[in-house]
C-alpha cells in the first residue's frame, strides 16, 4: 500500500500520541500531546521539561523507518527557539518497533548539555 499525505499524516499524529502518553506514565502526569501553533510550532509533545523545570521542545516523527536527520534537527531547533525551551529533541520511530520506549532519540551535543547541565552552551 502507497503511502498517501493522509496516511503519513495519521501515523504521524499516532507516534506523537504514543510518545506522549508514555512520557506521561513515566515521567510526569503533565505531558500531553501539543497542540497545533500553526508556523510558530512548538513540537509535538507538551509540558516536557529538564530537571529543573526547564522546557525542552519534543518532535514525534514517523517516516516508515527513514531518518532525516538534518532536516529533523533544524525543526526540532526551530521549535526550540518558538517555545523558549533549553533543549530540543527528535524521537524518531524505528521501523517494525511499536513500544514507545524503545524509539530513537536525536539531539544536537548541545541539547544534551542542556539536558544533563539545565542551561544551554554560549557559543
Amino acid at each position: 500500500m502507497t503511502r498517501t499525505r493522509s496516511s503519513a499524516k495519521a501515523a504521524g499524529s499516532k507516534h506523537a500520541r504514543s510518545i506522549a502518553d508514555y512520557l506521561q506514565e513515566h515521567v510526569s502526569r503533565f505531558i500531553d500531546k501539543m497542540p497545533l501553533y500553526g508556523a510558530k510550532d512548538r513540537g509535538d509533545v507538551a509540558n516536557v521539561e529538564t530537571f529543573n523545570e526547564l522546557p525542552v521542545a519534543v518532535e514525534a516523527k514517523d517516516y516508515g523507518g527513514r531518518l532525516e536527520a538534518g532536516t529533523w534537527l533544524r525543526e526540532a531547533e526551530t521549535e526550540r527557539i518558538n517555545l523558549g525551551a533549553v533543549a530540543g529533541v527528535v524521537i524518531a520511530k524505528r521501523r517494525g518497533v511499536t513500544a514507545p520506549g524503545k524509539q530513537i532519540v536525536l539531539m544536537e551535543v548541545d541539547d544534551l548539555c542542556a539536558l544533563l547541565t539545565g542551561k544551554r552552551p554560549e557559543l
